[in-house]
């Protein structure tokens, strides 16, 4: 998300360097790319125009201080227009009702709302730990309900079955009453989506919103429609008392206009992107990581989350050990690293939210595409559990066997043991204190900003 933005708006504030103040002169071309690049990212016109004029406002006449250039004056001033644009701070669901709280989600057709009920289901469990009930009121879509059953079981939330056979108010009351029988802290539920804004289909939100008085009430559209998801987001505030919104597929969305014009255009907040198809690829929506993610500041705070989440502690703690004692670092222990990449949402994402790698090319990001690293795994899983733990015996025929047990070819093979090669070899220089003379090495060598100063 945000990529062609991102590589615009850091190539533009480049193009000020040697000034000693923004004037309305050298800052004119720079805001004309500004606006140019947010147009492309399809953000809302009015929402263009005053976030440009709010930028000049504030950056004319500003002085560059010593220890900034004009570049960094102008990033500051944008990162800051851009977290007042999207809301400033995170906006946490609210829960604090008698139990359960009711979430309600609206959208339309297609929008990954049965997909997000379960990720929200996910979330409120791992993160809150909530006891968590999912219903079904589209009675239109067997196949809707079939799938919600499906995914809370993945979840490993209750799910309130329902059918066609039902009328959408009562299956909203039963699943309430079940709800507060079984002591759930939460209901989630999920309505009929159309493929376009009609008054039927908001009529029966209107009613089931009456009839569930829900603490929460979440539109959940697909960031790929750009602008027009605000403008649907804004149809559908005028109908509910929208609380906030969920904004999916964000992983397939380069451009990102609809993150930074909802807020905006509807007065609502954005409280969870969908980053993924799993059930596990939902993130709350911080305004200030998102806006550093744009300008290529990365997000650690997010990152560090995430490896708190879902990174195995136990064998992080075995790797060390074994790392420190000098003891081989093997083809097993290179395919659970490559797994727990995996499992936090792949390396693309990763890569978004490291400093000064935001704003990686497509070639890069494509080089470390999640198909290849699942290719590696797949022939490290065709190996014996010898070959595993002495890559050195894996010659022609063991190559030739392996190859055809993962269904790859041997060059595949043979760029997955050198590319081992060379984890190893970095893993050697761990040993005793030899992590932080690899570290010196490698300042300098990646992109500004990814590596703090060492301490001498």
């Amino acid at each position: 998300m945000f990529e062609n933005l991102s590589e615009r708006l850091l190539r533009t504030v480049k193009n000020l360097r040697g000034q000693g103040r923004l004037t309305e002169d050298n800052i004119k071309d720079a805001l004309r790319e500004v606006r140019m690049a947010l147009l492309e990212a399809d953000v809302a016109l009015p929402v263009v125009r005053e976030f440009v004029n709010r930028v000049r406002e504030r950056a004319i006449g500003q002085e560059v201080l010593l220890s900034l250039t004009p570049g960094q004056v102008l990033i500051k001033i944008v990162h800051e227009e851009l977290v007042r644009l999207m809301g400033e701070a995170n906006a946490e669901l609210n829960l604090r009702a008698q139990p359960p709280a009711v979430v309600l989600m609206a959208g339309l057709q297609g929008s990954g709302k049965t997909t997000s009920v379960a990720k929200l289901a996910r979330w409120l469990k791992e993160r809150q730990r909530k006891k968590v009930m999912v219903t079904s009121c589209d009675v239109y879509r067997p196949a809707a309900i079939e799938q919600l059953g499906k995914l809370a079981g993945e979840v490993g939330a209750e799910f309130f079955p329902s059918d066609t056979g039902q009328a959408p108010e009562a299956i909203a009351r039963q699943a309430l009453e079940q709800a507060r029988r079984h002591g759930m802290d939460v209901l989630i539920v999920d309505t009929a989506g159309r493929l376009h804004v009609d008054q039927g289909m908001m009529a029966e939100i209107q009613h089931l919103h009456a009839v569930l008085d829900p603490v929460e009430t979440l539109f959940v559209v697909d960031s790929m429609t750009g602008q027009d998801a605000a403008n649907t987001a804004q149809a559908f505030n005028a109908a509910l008392p929208l609380t906030g919104v969920v904004l999916t597929k964000t992983d397939g969305d380069a451009r990102g206009g609809a993150a930074l014009s909802i807020r905006q255009i509807t007065g609502k907040p954005i409280k969870f992107l969908g980053v993924g198809e799993k059930t596990a690829a939902l993130e709350p929506f911080f305004p200030d990581r998102v806006a550093s993610r744009i300008l290529g500041k990365g997000d650690v705070l997010s990152l560090v989350e995430e490896i708190e989440q879902k990174v195995d502690r136990e064998k992080a703690l075995k790797l060390a050990k074994k790392v420190q004692k000098g003891k081989g670092f093997d083809l097993e222990d290179f395919r659970d690293q490559m797994q727990q990449m995996m499992g936090m949402g792949g390396i693309a994402s990763l890569l978004d939210k490291m400093p000064g790698l935001g704003a990686a090319t497509a070639a890069i990001k494509d080089q470390a595409a999640d198909k290849e690293v699942k290719r590696l795994i797949a022939i490290i899983n065709s190996m014996t559990p010898q070959e595993r733990q002495f890559p050195d015996v894996i010659k022609g025929s063991r190559k030739r066997r392996i190859a055809a047990g993962s269904g790859t070819q041997i060059q595949d093979v043979n760029r997955l043991l050198k590319q081992f090669d060379q984890a190893q070899k970095m893993m050697k220089k761990m040993k005793g204190g030899g992590l932080m003379k690899m570290m010196r090495g490698l300042q300098g060598k990646l992109p500004p900003g990814l590596m703090p100063p060492l301490k001498p």
